[in-house]
C-alpha cells in the first residue's frame, strides 16, 4: 500500500464525501416528510389518497434505486422537465427512502393503542392535535430502530449516485482505480470514509434508542 498515493488523493475523497454527506442529508430529510405524510395517509384510511400511496410504496420498494435515477435524469427530460445529477439524486434517494420510512413510520403508529386516541378526543382534542401531542410522539419512539435502519440504509445508496456521473465517493474510487490502478489505496479510503459517515449514525441511533426505552417508550 502507498501512503503517500493515500496522502495525495485524501484531499479528493474528503470532497467526495463532502458532496455525498449534502445529497444524502436532503434525501434523507425529503423521505422522512414523504413517509410521514404516508403513513399518516394509512393510519387514517383516507379514501382514494390511500391506495395512491399503497401503489407509491410498492413501486418504490419493488424497483432498485439505480433504475429510479436513471428514469428521472434520462427520462424527465425526454418529456420537457429539465432535471440535473444532484437534483436527481436527491429526488431518486426521497422517492426509495420515502417509501421506507412510511412502512416504519405506519408500524410506529399503529402501535399506539386505541385507549390513547380516545383519551385524547375526551380531552377535546381534534384529530391533527391527537396527532401532534399524544400518538406521534409515542410512534416515534417506537419507530426509532428502523428508522436509524433506514437512514444507513439510504446514506449507502448513496454509492450509486456515480451513475448518473455525481462525483460521490464511489465515482472517486472508480476513477482513480481507472486512472492509476491504485486499486487498494483508493478502496482503503471508500470503506474509511464511508465508515466515518455512517458509524455515528449507528452509534448515535443505538443511544438514542436505548434512552427511548430507559424512558418507557417503545416497548
Amino acid at each position: 500500500m502507498d501512503l503517500n498515493a493515500i496522502a495525495e488523493y485524501l484531499p479528493l475523497f474528503g470532497e467526495a464525501a463532502l458532496l455525498t454527506v449534502k445529497l444524502g442529508v436532503l434525501g434523507i430529510i425529503f423521505s422522512i416528510i414523504i413517509g410521514l405524510i404516508c403513513a399518516v395517509v394509512q393510519y387514517y384510511k383516507v379514501p382514494v389518497i390511500r391506495r395512491i400511496v399503497s401503489v407509491y410504496i410498492e413501486i418504490s420498494r419493488n424497483t432498485p434505486l439505480l433504475v429510479q435515477l436513471f428514469f428521472i435524469y434520462y427520462g424527465l427530460p425526454k418529456v420537457g422537465i429539465p432535471t440535473d445529477a444532484e437534483t436527481c439524486g436527491i429526488a431518486g434517494l426521497a422517492f426509495l427512502g420515502g417509501s421506507y420510512m412510511a412502512e416504519a413510520f405506519r408500524s410506529g403508529l399503529e402501535s399506539v393503542d386505541k385507549i390513547q386516541t380516545e383519551s385524547a378526543y375526551s380531552l377535546g382534542m381534534n384529530k391533527m392535535q391527537a396527532m401532534r401531542y399524544v400518538i406521534l410522539p409515542q410512534a416515534m419512539s417506537v419507530s426509532i430502530p428502523a428508522f436509524v435502519a433506514n437512514v444507513i440504509f439510504l446514506m449507502k445508496e448513496t454509492s450509486v449516485f456515480s451513475a448518473i456521473s455525481l462525483l460521490d465517493l464511489m465515482f472517486m474510487a472508480k476513477d482513480l482505480m481507472g486512472m492509476y490502478n491504485d486499486t487498494t489505496e483508493a478502496l482503503c479510503l471508500l470503506v474509511g470514509f464511508y465508515l466515518i459517515i455512517l458509524l455515528p449514525i449507528s452509534i448515535v441511533g443505538t443511544i438514542v434508542e436505548r434512552r427511548v426505552r430507559r424512558a418507557g417508550f417503545g416497548g
